[in-house]
């Protein structure tokens, strides 16, 4: 027997398996995953930790991200970029977030990269700009794709520009989590919730 793509929850809400038994990722899909983010710090700091999400659980980081957002001067992209190999060394011993040297480094890669990008409108707009004319309309996770040709001219695109950790498969899900895409399932009771896609 095939499981159920949604729950109904006790509140008569019907949401994903994966939304449903943690009180925690309840309470991020309900009120923020895939609703619009437009403005330069939540982008960058999204683009961050789903690059830390690689071979991880999104709970894993979820449950971290205050002291990624005390570790990181609150993603303030200027502040970041300021890192030198000393702070990569005092996140290297910071055991609230995820110690890896390379994602570390790709965040203040990031962040040098994303203060470039103001000379051309910024990486809000840039990033959006990869929208797609449709969004997927999933009845169950196995129609939920892993990458899209948007993501993947998105990874291209912020890798010209100097981003690191930015594959199709994690900007896909940065699509997800800020709004670009909507692949809550059909039926859950955040379809249509993000009022990008009507």
């Amino acid at each position: 027997m095939a499981e159920a793509a949604l729950i109904t929850g006790e509140d008569g809400l019907s949401r994903p398996l994966w939304a449903s038994a943690d009180a925690l990722l309840r309470e991020y899909y309900d009120t923020e995953w895939g609703m619009p983010v437009r403005d330069e710090q939540g982008v960058y700091e999204r683009i961050c930790l789903e690059g830390f999400q690689a071979g991880l659980s999104w709970a894993t980081i979820l449950r971290k991200r205050p002291a990624f957002r005390q570790a990181f001067a609150g993603f303030d992209p200027e502040a970041v970029a300021e890192f030198t190999p000393e702070d990569v060394e005092r996140l290297m011993l910071d055991e609230g977030i995820v110690r890896n040297r390379a994602k570390i480094n790709a965040a203040i890669t990031n962040a040098s990269a994303t203060l470039a990008l103001r000379e051309e409108g910024g990486l809000a707009d840039f990033v959006w700009s990869f929208q797609p004319a449709e969004t997927p309309a999933p009845a169950s996770f196995a129609e939920i794709p892993s990458t899209s040709p948007e993501s993947i001219a998105l990874s291209k695109a912020l890798r010209k520009k100097g981003f690191a950790f930015v594959g199709p498969t994690t900007m896909f899900a940065l699509m997800e989590a800020i709004g670009i895409i909507d692949t809550h399932l059909v039926g859950s009771h955040r379809r249509g919730s993000s009022g990008v896609w009507a």
